[in-house]
């Protein structure tokens, strides 16, 4: 890897929640670099899986060339790295530890209970009747992590007061999710449907799905160039996470 060139985002595509990610290194503003994974096609392929055996994206390669994997571990990544604290905030402070309790509430509890209507979707051995019971568990996950993070909220702008941080960023790669699978009526949530129209209309995030939709996008100027995905398995060595 070219260590004077940033780091390696993956993101996959379509409707990956590494959207979200592209949105927080887009918030830093410091240089990194993306390529892009069809997760139908070339995340199922066996040089794929030497990346991250696991099949699933994000993935982030540092620029010493390191796999990590997870969205957690790399939000923790971006905030260790963000010393101006433009997306997270001091460590040990109240603010922090509130940001990794919204960071773990939405990367295991509001993103996991997709899960069930992701497997509806993929499982194309299972009867009509068995999807409609995952996609009605689904349905029932979602309405509630949404009922959940309704109350978390407080009347702020953003998760954590009056800027978006690291958090709005993780929430707004998978909040869309919802109105792919008809899961809730939004307007059931209005604090949340109110971040989401937030946090969809910045710059940031547009930019993130013009990356992910592989259109013409203008950023902050921290994307420094797209990789092919070629290119990263061959420079990683296949190296697994």
């Amino acid at each position: 890897m070219n260590p004077t060139s940033g780091p390696i985002l993956a993101a996959g595509f379509p409707l990956g929640s590494s959207a979200g990610l592209v949105t927080a290194f887009e918030w830093l503003g410091q240089p990194y670099r993306i390529t892009r994974v069809d997760m139908l096609g070339e995340m199922r392929t066996d040089a794929y899986k030497r990346l991250n055996g696991r099949v699933e994206t994000p993935v982030l390669i540092t620029e010493a060339g390191q796999v990590v994997t997870e969205t957690m571990a790399i939000a923790l990544w971006l905030e260790a790295r963000d010393t101006e604290r433009r997306i997270s905030f001091e460590p040990g402070t109240r603010q922090a530890d509130r940001l990794h309790q919204y960071l773990a509430f939405l990367n295991t509890g509001f993103t996991g209970a997709f899960y069930p209507m992701w497997v509806a979707l993929e499982a194309q051995e299972a009867t009509e009747g068995e999807k409609e019971t995952l996609r009605k568990f689904g349905r029932q996950f979602v309405a509630l992590r949404h009922a959940q993070l309704e109350a978390m909220m407080g009347d702020n702008d953003y998760l954590l007061g009056d800027r978006p941080t690291l958090a709005d960023a993780v929430f707004a790669g998978v909040a869309r999710w919802a109105d792919f699978h008809q899961a809730i009526e939004p307007r059931d949530y209005p604090r949340t449907l109110e971040l989401r129209r937030r946090i969809e209309a910045d710059p940031a995030f547009r930019f993130a799905l013009a990356i992910e939709d592989g259109k013409p996008a203008i950023g902050s100027g921290a994307m420094t160039g797209l990789v092919p995905l070629e290119q990263v398995l061959r420079d990683t060595g296949g190296a697994a996470a």
